[in-house]
């Protein structure tokens, strides 16, 4: 075993070039097989998934049914070119326009989040025949070049230039208003009267799109404030502009519902998705179109393609994972254990620990920010803090890993997002695990 292991490490070393690193840098747990809520390394020791690997792993680790679906598409037919009709695909087609917002019907699919996002851009600047589209500051959309420049966090800068026509604007974020807002109600009224003046400077007639995260994932886990998605779907409305909800990470049950944005009945005309399609078993996302995008391209022909859209294997997985969903009811589950469980629970945690300044989230789905000061609310690490300065994240982050958790983190947040069929006890004990581990957090806190 010990040289399976040092072999697997050697060649990961010698051979893999991995995102987002410095590869020198790294040094990389080697997983050696997961289950559920739980994976394990090469040497035996498991881990809790707070992570559920990168928030996509949502019916967690090996997942009997969404295998053995697998393992059937296999048998009978690995991979089709997106011209043939193919029943994998169609079901899956037919699954998620049943599930989606509205009268959004007809599935785009890709790759995974960013080419879903590149597409969907794509879709409506060829329907209205407009080329900007406006993005949030905290958001993530993607890794390539355009999604990347529709990306407003740091991990754009060394990719610029990029795509043109991409304007940027501050959506609401209560606990850091931008706006000063002092309320719910005036975070939104002042995010809106901000946007709509966004629309004017910039001439709303050359306006394809607004997208933006349903919920706003790893740049916050920002739950927008009551009104605000409707006020932006009245503004882009008003102005034919089309409205993009970026469901990527908050789709298919994470947030309580099939798609986040029904949390506050608000229909977009395209809504991009992946991950939690079929958790990440064959990488699959996809564009779900309205139907004023979907009769732009009725008669001519739509500018994109892929040659792996809707690959047979991941669509069979998708349709696996949906009907599990359906028939144990998973975005009800996870709605009532994020009420139920995680809410009081986090909150009980702000209130015991002098380094958590706010908690936030729907289903599971939630953030816990820490700060050095509740008064002033500095973050306990400097915004895109690196090195020295990003120490006292990373000692956190050590202390959740040795008591057996592997967590989510991202800037001065730990993320609790674990696989949705995670169980009660297990969720429990994650969020003990951080809770000690705040500890430390705590040492460098006011």
């Amino acid at each position: 075993m010990t040289d399976q292991r040092t072999d697997a490490y050697r060649d990961d070393r010698a051979h893999v070039f991995h995102s987002w690193s410095a590869q020198r840098a790294l040094d990389p747990v080697v997983v050696d097989g997961g289950e559920g809520a739980t994976f394990w390394d090469e040497s035996g020791r498991r881990y809790l998934d707070f992570a559920s690997q990168l928030v996509n792993l949502n019916l967690g680790h090996q997942h009997p049914r969404v295998v053995a679906a697998i393992q059937e598409q296999a048998a009978k037919l690995c991979t089709i070119a997106p011209t043939f009709g193919n029943a994998a695909r169609s079901e899956a087609a037919r699954l998620i326009a049943e599930v989606a917002p509205g009268d959004l019907r007809h599935v785009f699919f890709t790759n995974g989040g960013t080419e879903a996002n590149e597409h969907a851009v794509r879709m409506a600047r060829g329907t209205t025949g407009r080329h900007k589209v406006l993005a949030a500051y905290r958001s993530y959309h993607g890794a390539t070049t355009g999604s990347i420049t529709l990306t407003g966090d740091p991990r754009r800068w060394a990719n610029e230039p990029a795509m043109p026509g991409v304007v940027r604007f501050f959506g609401p974020y209560p606990y850091r208003s931008p706006f000063h807002a002092t309320s719910e109600e005036q975070e939104t009224q002042r995010a809106l009267a901000h946007l709509e003046e966004v629309f004017t400077f910039e001439g709303p007639h050359t306006i394809a799109a607004v997208i933006l995260e349903s919920v706003v994932g790893t740049n916050g886990i920002l739950i927008p404030p009551p009104g605000y998605l409707a006020g932006v779907r009245e503004l882009c409305d008003r102005h034919g502009v089309l409205l993009i909800a970026d469901e990527v990470m908050s789709g298919f049950g994470r947030c309580g519902e099939w798609f986040a944005v029904d949390h506050w009945g608000v229909v977009p005309d395209l809504v991009t998705f992946a991950k939690g399609v079929n958790s990440g078993y064959v990488p699959l996302g996809g564009v779900i179109l309205g139907p004023r995008v979907y009769e732009t391209f009725a008669e001519r022909p739509f500018p994109g393609g892929l040659t792996y859209s809707g690959h047979p294997l991941a669509c069979a997985a998708a349709v696996a994972t949906i009907e599990v969903m359906r028939e144990e009811s998973v975005p009800e589950r996870v709605r009532d254990l994020g009420e139920r469980v995680v809410r009081p629970r986090l909150e009980k945690l702000r209130e015991r620990h002098p380094s958590v300044g706010d908690v936030r989230g729907l289903g599971l789905f939630w953030a816990i920010e820490l700060v050095r000061d509740r008064e002033t609310r500095e973050m306990l690490v400097p915004y895109n803090a690196a090195g020295p300065a990003a120490k006292p994240m990373a000692e956190v982050v050590a202390a959740c890993k040795e008591r057996g958790v592997w967590p989510f983190t991202h800037f001065n947040r730990v993320h609790v997002v674990p696989p949705l069929v995670i169980s009660e006890d297990d969720l429990l004990r994650g969020i003990d695990a951080i809770d000690d581990a705040l500890e430390v957090a705590d040492a460098h806190a006011a």
